[in-house]
């Protein structure tokens, strides 16, 4: 399936070239195709999007998307009037539930930031979207070239902490532009690349790792 001179972007058995990351487990290729890098400007789907980077990191991504419905499931749908609501009960009940990630600070950050949210002068979207970078000029074409931060994904984790938002680090705040289709990541080739054609955009799981407290 991997073309020799290209082992960054394979040819699926549809006769679809996508970036290598997404072309093997089915949830991957799912998320490569239909969702991930899609301009979003949901407040609450990005609300979801921030809150599921910061229990990724540290962790691979696939480990986060089998178990989003039930994330879902223990955030009420990630309701940031819901979830801010939940207290020192909840978070100990979550502890508990072996379907999601039983991290204390992820936990307990997910509630602030729910907070943080609903005491934001604007939308979420509106505050995100206010530090999206110019797009690039050429795809990329290796995966060597995906960048774990950038200037932007910087300022915007600086400018969460100062709202009160917590695991929002430079590298997790990288990987929601990419996630949310603010930055083209997907490689020169690959079907979902703008240059292919689709304005969407979305990256290898480039910023799985933990800087995020």
């Amino acid at each position: 399936m991997t073309g020799p001179d290209r082992p960054d972007v394979v040819v699926g058995d549809d006769g679809l070239a996508r970036c290598a990351w997404g072309a093997s487990d089915p949830e991957y290729r799912r998320y490569h195709d239909e969702e991930w890098g899609t301009p979003q400007h949901d407040s609450d789907v990005l609300f979801e999007k921030l809150c599921l980077e910061g229990f990724q990191a540290g962790l691979s991504w696939i480990t986060i998307l089998r178990r989003r419905p039930a994330f879902r499931e223990a955030f009420h749908g990630f309701d940031p009037e819901r979830v801010a609501a939940m207290d020192a009960g909840d978070v100990e009940r979550l502890l508990g539930d072996a379907r999601i990630i039983r991290h204390r600070g992820k936990i307990e950050a997910t509630i602030s930031n729910a907070r943080a949210t609903l005491d934001l002068d604007g939308t979420l979207d509106e505050l995100l979207w206010g530090f999206a970078p110019q797009p690039r000029p050429a795809p990329l074409v290796s995966l060597t070239e995906v960048p774990a931060t950038t200037a932007e994904s910087t300022a915007l984790s600086r400018r969460l902490r100062s709202l009160g938002f917590r695991f929002v680090g430079p590298t997790t705040m990288y990987a929601l532009m990419q996630a949310m289709g603010m930055v083209d990541d997907h490689l020169a080739g690959c079907h979902r690349s703008a240059r292919a054609g689709d304005r969407g955009s979305g990256a290898a799981p480039s910023a799985m790792a933990a800087d995020a407290v």
